[in-house]
């Protein structure tokens, strides 16, 4: 690193202090990081928590598959990393089961209740709303981006679920059993958990449990050494302990289910007991499309994975090393996309290939491949942790544009359209490698570029994590990684304007991707480098 500070000689010849100029950006960390892939003999497991891969880990060691392991990890990152993801979120998993040798899509995601009212988000102006991730319009009071209104109907209980009795070999009260331990213990405090609780302090004092469980003594919770000290996290311990001995249908029709509308009614919400008994996970066939003799499986619907296949039918054939042009073309190629993406897709419009959340992947050692992306969908998401159950509660409405007559426009009973993209890649009828990743509207170039590194470029795991990315969620600007050359942001300023930044753990300017690869030595994963808390473990 160099010193960016100038000395002023006229001012220096006067006799007196040097006059020095300071730089008017410094950088946001400095120091160097490393995290190598990992390769275990019964697999691996890749996860934004230590904790959570480790019980995934624990669970391929004990004779579990990737199943198995997956639903274990997810159920674990509700407590680990609970402002990401957990049972009051959704989501989709890509899964490969090695004895079929088919590849299945399971959509979890949130939905609209029945009985949602777009009358009940009248449009303000700016100035009296809260700066919205999406772009779109404030709403009165940010009913959309918090509080009991802004919640979607959950769908994690039923998707962990259904992959499980698909294609586990697990029973749910096992694959539960090391997360229900880790709540009784509490979530783990780090620097992290008070980075994050911090962020969000203004409106998690706005709920009476949310407060009492994140803010115990009104204020972010601090831990000043090594201990392992557990934050009691409310009833959501009893909640867990009822549905390894009651059944995750317990979550939907049984005691937890009254309790849940019990308390979201309380709150303001019109989710009724008929919409939380009418949930179900769908297992689907996944969008199909092969480049290189490697086939990609995303995920169909109101996601990102019909844009990764429009970006990928745009995008040239490569050859060599990569170089200037292909960061050009990855960006051409991702921008149009986008574009067709925004203006088109939503249940109102066609989901068709015209076109702050979590993210694990799980490979065992008979080639089981599991890539499952799960979310709150905003931190913390609606800041409502519901006080009879412990649940921490989605804010899924933000998903909606507020704005009527639009392809993505709230409507009761629907789909809202979501940023995730979980990819598995397979090759010759097996798989091969897959990816996803946390990041909003960040997850889906970021996981079409690591995807074009490897298949394209040869890259493994390790090389193609380390190299610098692109995002074109803005479209008309590209943030590109402050380590490309010159001759590549020169290409890119051909495109759009170009704004370089740095990789960080907080704030990031990139999505959060982890992977898992078949390589001759054996299963191979991989964590997002600059995350503090993300790890690949073998088993």
């Amino acid at each position: 690193m160099t010193a960016d500070a100038t000395v002023d000689p006229a001012h220096n010849q006067e006799g007196g202090m040097p006059a020095i100029s300071l730089p008017e950006t410094s950088p946001i960390e400095t120091w160097t990081q490393s995290k190598p892939p990992v390769r275990g003999t019964k697999g691996v497991v890749a996860s934004q928590n230590v904790q959570a891969s480790e019980v995934g880990a624990a669970v391929l060691a004990a004779g579990g598959n990737a199943a198995d392991a997956a639903v274990a990890t997810a159920l674990a990152l509700t407590v680990a990393e609970p402002w990401m993801s957990g049972l009051g979120g959704g989501g989709y998993a890509i899964v490969y089961d090695a004895k079929s040798g088919t590849t299945r899509c399971i959509d979890f995601g949130m939905q609209a209740g029945g009985k949602l009212d777009p009358a009940d988000y009248p449009l303000v102006s700016d100035a009296e709303g809260t700066p919205d991730m999406f772009g779109w319009p404030a709403v009165l009071e940010d009913r959309n981006l918090q509080g009991y209104h802004s919640i979607a109907l959950p769908g994690s209980c039923a998707g962990y679920a259904t992959l499980l009795s698909e294609f586990g070999s697990w029973s749910w009260a096992d694959a539960i059993s090391p997360a229900v331990t880790m709540a009784e213990r509490g979530h783990r405090l780090t620097w992290w958990t008070t980075l994050n609780v911090a962020s969000e302090i203004a409106w998690l004092r706005q709920y009476e449990t949310s407060a009492s469980v994140w803010l115990p003594d009104g204020e972010a919770p601090v831990i000043s050494d090594h201990t392992n000290r557990g934050m009691p996290m409310g009833n959501f311990a009893d909640t867990l302990k009822r549905l390894r001995d009651a059944g995750p249908q317990d979550f939907y029709t049984g005691e937890i289910a009254k309790a849940l509308v019990a308390d979201l009614q309380a709150g303001g919400s019109r989710i009724t007991a008929e919409d939380l008994a009418g949930y179900e996970a769908k297992v689907l066939e996944p969008i199909k499309r092969t480049r290189g003799g490697t086939e990609y499986n995303l995920a169909p619907g109101y996601t990102a994975g019909p844009t990764f296949a429009g970006a990928l039918s745009r995008l040239p054939e490569f050859s060599g090393p990569i170089d200037a042009a292909a960061y050009k073309a990855h960006a051409e190629a991702l921008i149009e996309s986008y574009k067709v993406r925004l203006s088109t897709m939503g249940h109102a419009g066609d989901v068709g290939d015209r076109s702050c959340t979590t993210h694990l992947s799980v490979l065992d050692a008979e080639g089981n491949m599991v890539v499952m992306t799960t979310t709150l969908l905003s931190r913390f998401g609606s800041r409502v942790v519901l006080p009879k159950t412990g649940v921490l509660m989605n804010n899924g409405i933000n998903w909606f544009d507020p704005r009527p007559d639009r392809a993505n426009s709230l409507a009761p009973g629907q789909k809202a359209l979501s940023n995730m993209c979980p990819m598995l890649a397979t090759r010759d009828g097996k798989a091969a490698f897959g990816l996803g990743a946390s990041g909003g509207r960040k997850i889906m170039p970021a996981i079409f570029q690591l995807t074009s590194f490897i298949n394209d470029f040869g890259m493994d795991l390790e090389a193609a994590f380390l190299q610098p990315r692109i995002d074109i969620s803005l479209m008309e600007k590209i943030i590109a990684d402050d380590r490309l050359a010159a001759d590549v942001i020169a290409a890119l300023e051909g495109v759009v304007p170009v704004e370089q930044a740095s990789t960080s753990a907080f704030p990031g300017s990139w999505a959060i991707p982890c992977g898992v690869m078949v390589t001759p030595q054996g299963p191979m994963a991989a964590a997002h480098v600059f995350g503090p808390l993300n790890a690949a473990v073998p088993a």
